[in-house]
């Protein structure tokens, strides 16, 4: 692609892409750590994309625009006996995904910001007018009433009728508080680019991160949005372990396992006329996709389902275990399981 040169508002940037062809059917995909990243699942699925693909940073937002570093803290560390300054940011890389229908995503991972919302997402929105950007997926993850033992919920909204109709989503109606997921998805509405949330719902009784169970579902369900086979490593296996590691804890509990069956009621209750054939053809249909593909798949509070804030659930205990709490009785079988955007 060479070299484009643009203009955000009043600030110059310039993006350098040397090598790089023209980008063929572009997905901006971002991720923000902090109150939209419950259990760190969100900016950990862009992180693995970034990875497996090895991305090309091509972009850095200007820090001193946008962060509090009293609470953002910049890093100090070592290089070649020098020492460095990294300061708290929003990077944008660029991969190419490969296969029989190639494109390229652009991703985009950094911090929740903490001022000048508008300019920031009118600064991404720049880079993705730039580079021709043709849909925005955002993804966030929530705390709510889930248990850990079920598959994990996401919830995909736009503010688009007419894309929730093409791609299967349901359009927002929520109304609350609301983080840099929502306004970033309104900034692409408003300015015309195609947007989505992708929401996981994060059980909220072992809400400290890595949650690779809530970030595994995240990446399958952004699979089937943009129709990309995404190598999965070796996240399959960490949620696994990560389940298994929970169900013990769980299990020393018998305030924390009653807790933990009631919620399994709720859901299988009211997920059971939806246990039907488009869910389990959506999974066969992934199954054979990966079967063809040949070879194993190459701080703060955070967002609940009613908007409010949260912090973790879990605790240190002397023995310097991490075990849930007991929990509240639950005040009802509702499953609240709604998403912010």
């Amino acid at each position: 692609m060479g070299r484009t040169r643009g203009y955000v508002g009043r600030r110059h940037w310039v993006i350098e892409l040397e090598g790089v062809p023209e980008l063929v059917d572009p997905v901006m995909v971002a991720a923000f750590e902090g109150w939209n990243d419950a259990g760190d699942a969100a900016s950990t699925a862009v992180a693995h994309l970034d990875r497996e693909w090895k991305g090309e940073v091509f972009a850095a937002l200007d820090a001193e625009d946008y962060y509090d570093f009293q609470v953002n803290r910049p890093t100090v560390f070592m290089e070649a006996g020098v020492r460095k300054i990294t300061w708290p940011t929003t990077r944008l890389s660029v991969v190419r995904v490969g296969g029989e229908k190639p494109r390229d995503l652009v991703l985009v991972r950094g911090i929740e910001p903490s001022m000048r919302w508008r300019s920031f997402c009118n600064e991404l929105l720049g880079f993705a007018h730039e580079l021709g950007v043709e849909l925005v997926v955002v993804l966030g993850a929530l705390l709510g009433d889930t248990p850990h033992t079920r598959p994990v919920p996401i919830s995909g909204t736009t503010s688009d009728a007419d894309l929730a109709r093409r791609m299967d989503l349901e359009e927002t109606k929520y109304e609350g508080p609301t983080g840099i997921v929502g306004v970033l998805q309104e900034a692409c509405t408003h300015a015309g680019v195609p947007a989505v949330s992708l929401w996981a719902a994060v059980p909220h009784y072992v809400s400290q991160p890595p949650n690779p169970k809530a970030t595994l579902a995240l990446l399958n369900r952004l699979e089937d949005l943009i129709d990309v086979r995404i190598p999965l490593g070796e996240l399959p296996e960490d949620a696994r372990a990560w389940q298994v590691g929970v169900d013990q804890l769980a299990a020393e509990d018998s305030e924390v396992a009653e807790y933990v069956q009631s919620l399994e009621e709720a859901r299988d209750t009211a997920e059971l006329p939806e246990a039907s054939g488009e869910a389990i053809a959506r999974e066969f249909e992934r199954y054979l996709r990966r079967r063809d593909g040949g070879g194993p798949p190459a701080s703060g509070g955070h967002a609940t389902a009613d908007g409010s804030d949260s912090t973790s659930y879990l605790r240190d205990n002397p023995s310097g275990r991490t075990r849930p709490p007991k929990p509240p009785k639950p005040s009802g079988t509702d499953d609240d399981e709604s998403s912010e955007d």
